[in-house]
Order: structure tokens, then C-alpha cells, then sequence
């Protein structure tokens, strides 16, 4: 799906020759044109249309790259993800922006609102699409970037939960659980750092072809991946520190567990003395223990001492 963004609205794009029209007139009305899903025509139009590297079709293609921005002679290629909280997990999107002198063409595989939000404040603005395409570039940027705060915002939730669940009851889900966030984690770490080094670049070169200065906006989206990169660093603390909990709270009710199986072991210890000692026969233990009922009221009294002792000394040292 292609959505063509002008000085005349926004509206979609399914006409070649209005592309190539609209295109060949960017300086004057200005030119965003986003496309979601791209397909093999789409791939067409960027490699016959606009006359694109292959190379960056390629990249386009196949996805799986880094953060990055390559400078071609007539314009840049530069790729940005975006993270997203999907079905109770972290979703990365990758977005290719083709940003030449007056042009912007933005390719993703899955719809994003952001985007959608900002076409409408640009249709709202016509005349950030022309006369202004370097902060036309920095809007699509940072609406990208700042995406991800929410899902940081909405990890942390989730982790304090999860914490507070494993104190609770510790359960091998809850464990599942924080693996399977770390290694989220540690990927948008991953894509976080190379989108850092990026931008930093930027704050001090820019984007070449775009020669209005940007270096205070681009250092502002750049403040932000600091501050979410920071952010996912704590977060992975915290997950870290949720499986030491975890693991704390298995152990101490395993030993809890043990402790209350070896009190009642040690309760039968004296028991299985006395019935195993007078269940010998001795004929000195059958001679003084020939009186009616002496030998059951002796030995169960014997029994109930022995038990009432051994809780008396558990207590007094406060292994129960």
C-alpha cells in the first residue's frame, strides 16, 4: 500500500505516472511517499522509478539489517527500527527511508501508526512537506524513535509484575517468562546501541543534500536513544535481579520443605528405637514387663516423652 503525502494532501498512491509526475515536481510541492507491504511492484517502482541502488533494494528485500545511513550521490539510504509491545511481547520494526534534497520515500513491512499519526498532522501542515524536507525527515525520525518509549515504559510494568508474582509463588512459567525477556531485551539493546552510534554521527555530519542545519534536532532524537538505551540497561537489571529472586525464593521453600520432613524423621527416630529395643524378645525385658497392660501404657508414655522432648528442644533452638 502506497500513501503519497504532497503540498496538495495526502492520498493514496496506485498510479505510477501520478508517482513519477508528483515526483518529478518534489521541489515545488514536496514529496513523502510511504509504503507499507511493499510488493514487486513496489520494488519496480524503486529500482525503474526513482532509480535506486540495488544494493539498498536488497536491503529492502530481505530486512535483517543494522541501523544505519549510507550516502549515495543523489541521496541517502539510512535504516531505523522501531520497537512495538505486541501480543505481550517486543516487536522491532525495521523502516528504510530513501532521503534525498526534496524527496522522502519510507518503506516498512507492517503497518505503523505512527506514521499514519503524522501524515495527518502533515496533511493538517501542508508546508512541512515542501520548502522543508530535512525537518520533514527529522519528524518521520522521531516519531520513529520516540515509539519505543511507551514500550519501555509498559517492559517495566511487566517486570515489577513479574516480580511481585514470583515472590508470591514461584512457578516455572515466571521463569520461562524472564528468559524469554531477557533475550527480548537484549536484542532491542542490541539495535538501541548500533542506532546510537548512528545518530551521534549525525549530530556532527548530518545528512548530506539536506543542507538546512539539524544538528539540535537530531542531537535531541539522539538524547532520546541514550535515554532508552540507559532505560533497557536498568530493565535488564531488573530482569536479572527477578531471577535472583526467583531462584532465592525456590530455595528457601525447598528448604523450608526439608526442614519440615526432617523434623517428622527425627520425631520417628526415638519411636523405631523403642519398638525395634523391647520388639527383641529378651527374656529379661518379657520378665519385667509381665503385668497387664504395664507394657503397652509404658511404652506409649516412653513414645510421648521422647516426642515432647525432641519439640521442646526444636523450639528452644529455633529450628521450628
Amino acid at each position: 500500500m502506497r500513501t503519497l503525502v504532497t503540498t496538495g494532501g495526502r492520498r493514496a498512491a496506485t498510479d505510477v505516472e501520478e508517482i513519477t509526475r508528483c515526483f518529478a515536481n518534489c521541489a515545488v510541492d514536496g514529496f513523502w511517499l510511504d509504503i507499507e507491504s511493499p510488493d514487486e511492484t513496489d520494488y519496480q517502482l524503486l529500482e525503474e522509478t526513482f532509480k535506486f541502488h540495488s544494493l539498498t533494494i536488497e536491503d529492502v528485500r530481505h530486512q535483517n539489517q543494522r541501523p544505519k545511513v549510507d550516502e549515495y550521490p543523489d541521496y541517502n539510504f539510512a535504516v531505523i527500527f522501531q520497537a512495538e509491545w505486541r501480543d505481550d511481547e517486543i516487536k522491532s520494526q525495521e523502516h528504510h527511508l530513501y532521503v534525498g534534497a526534496n524527496y522522502l520515500i519510507s518503506v516498512h513491512a507492517e503497518p505503523t501508526p505512527v506514521l499514519r499519526e503524522l501524515q495527518d498532522r502533515v496533511e493538517k501542515s501542508p508546508e512541512l512537506t515542501k520548502g522543508q524536507p530535512a525537518f520533514l525527515t527529522y519528524l518521520v525520525i522521531d516519531a520513529l524513535v520516540d515509539a519505543t518509549f511507551p514500550v519501555l515504559e509498559k517492559l517495566d510494568e511487566t517486570v515489577d509484575q513479574l516480580e511481585d508474582d514470583i515472590t508470591q509463588k514461584a512457578s516455572p512459567e515466571s521463569l520461562n517468562r524472564i528468559y524469554h525477556l531477557k533475550s527480548q531485551v537484549t536484542e532491542m539493546r542490541r539495535f538501541l546501541g548500533a542506532q546510537r552510534d548512528v545518530f551521534q554521527r549525525l549530530i556532527t555530519h548530518g545528512i548530506h543534500l539536506q543542507q538546512q542545519d539539524m544538528t539540535l534536532y537530531y542531537r535531541d532524537v539522539y538524547d532520546h536513544i541514550v535515554r532508552q538505551y540507559e532505560t533497557v540497561d536498568s530493565v535488564r537489571d531488573l530482569l536479572t535481579s527477578a531471577m535472583d529472586v526467583y531462584l532465592s525464593t525456590v530455595s528457601n521453600r525447598l528448604n523450608q520443605t526439608v526442614k519440615a520432613l526432617t523434623v517428622i524423621a527425627s520425631l520417628f527416630l526415638p519411636l523405631s528405637f523403642l519398638t525395634g529395643f523391647y520388639g527383641m524378645n529378651f527374656a529379661l525385658l518379657v520378665s519385667v514387663l509381665e503385668a497387664p497392660y504395664v507394657a503397652f501404657f509404658i511404652g506409649v508414655g516412653t513414645m510421648v516423652l521422647a516426642i515432647g522432648f525432641q519439640l521442646f528442644l526444636f523450639r528452644r533452638r529455633g529450628w521450628i
